[in-house]
């Protein structure tokens, strides 16, 4: 056993201050499991219709009980998302909060963010025995809270920029996205919501979406079913480096590269799956090629991910190369350019999300 160090000198004061920001750590920590609370139950929306409430209307808007509406109020208020005013004994979700809790149409939308990191900690313990022995955890083995926080998380992002920006940054590939006949392969799609909205944008293209986990594939088919797009969108379980078909004009990929056992693998199957003038879209996570560059908030929290969620997802997988979720552009060149592409650029980001151009 290793002999323990002390310390030869501390700062009483920097090691109090230390400890008091663990408890508002401890605090943020367990207040994601409070917002999947208020989402679940309702609590938010609840709020939104009803402007400033008390614990008992609260209680009775959502048919829930008066003990747990106050002390998640009281949680809330405490964490500065709620506001209490103490002379009335009202609380009041604030208009910006509304957004981000209610509306799902809107790119700040959280509540699937919140879900996803809460269905992540929920599997930490059997990860924890995996890291002693280097093994992987795959996305099929995680709880539902993971896949559907997942994808609400990511889909809002996707719809307020999909279509309007990213796409358009391809060199020439919204025209022919709009030429009949088009073919589109979308790759790691889970529950299909990056392919439903292309489907949806550009009616004369045909799209397939490959994903390896069955139970996503089976979620995105009743989905593009329900978009009345089951003509002109399949879905196949398939992993990365199997997918069917060539000859694609469009290749896509979000969020899942960095996922991939064997993502070399993966762009050296892309490669021969895509026409020679055809346009791969891959889509990550905001990261820049250095530690130093992705120590702020972004970088935590996907770094968080990255230990308990993608690492182990690859760990999982034949290879494992385990790249990591904020591999940065440098590392994806590098695996995009070991798979036969001799292109790439990346053409726009977000603050949660790059994409990238590779071309053959």
């Amino acid at each position: 056993m290793t002999e323990l160090k002390q310390p030869t000198e501390v700062d009483i004061d920097k090691l109090m201050a230390f400890v008091f920001r663990s408890v508002d750590e401890i605090g943020a920590t367990l207040n994601t499991a409070l917002v999947v609370m208020g989402d679940k139950l309702g609590y938010y929306r609840a709020m939104a219709a009803s402007g400033p409430t008390t614990p008992k209307r609260l209680a009775d808007d959502t048919g829930t009980t008066e003990p747990y509406a106050r002390e998640w109020l009281n949680a809330q208020a405490a964490g500065a998302i709620v506001e209490y005013d103490a002379a009335t004994g009202q609380y009041t979700l604030p208009a910006e909060q509304i957004v981000a809790f209610t509306d799902e149409s809107s790119p700040a939308y959280l509540p699937g963010f919140f879900q996803l990191a809460l269905g992540t900690m929920q599997d930490s313990a059997r990860i924890i025995e995996l890291a002693r022995r280097g093994a992987g955890f795959g996305w099929g083995e995680h709880n539902h809270d993971v896949h559907e926080g997942c994808e609400r998380f990511f889909r809002p992002g996707y719809n307020a920029h999909l279509v309007a920006e990213w796409l358009p940054a391809l060199d020439g590939v919204v025209p022919k996205l709009e030429t009949a006949g088009t073919r589109v392969a979308d790759i790691g799609c889970g529950y299909g919501a990056s392919t439903i909205m292309m489907a949806q944008a550009f009616p004369t293209a045909s799209f397939v979406g490959y994903d390896y986990h069955a139970d996503s594939i089976t979620e995105a088919r009743t989905r593009a079913q329900a978009a009345g797009l089951g003509d002109r969108v399949r879905f196949e379980v398939a992993s990365a480096d199997s997918f069917a078909g060539d000859g694609y004009d469009l290749v896509t990929t979000f969020d899942a590269l960095h996922d991939m056992g064997d993502p070399v693998g993966a762009a050296q199957h892309v490669r021969r799956s895509l026409a020679d003038t055809g346009t791969w879209m891959v889509v990550e996570p905001m990261a820049g090629d250095h530690v130093q560059d992705n120590l702020n908030p972004v970088g935590r929290a996907y770094y968080g991910f990255s230990t308990l969620l993608c690492t182990p997802a690859s760990l999982s997988q034949d290879v494992g190369l385990a790249l990591g979720t904020q591999a940065g552009p440098a590392r994806i060149r590098d695996v995009v350019t070991q798979g036969g592409f001799t292109r790439f650029a990346k053409v726009a980001e977000t603050p949660f999300n790059q994409v990238f151009e590779i071309r053959p």
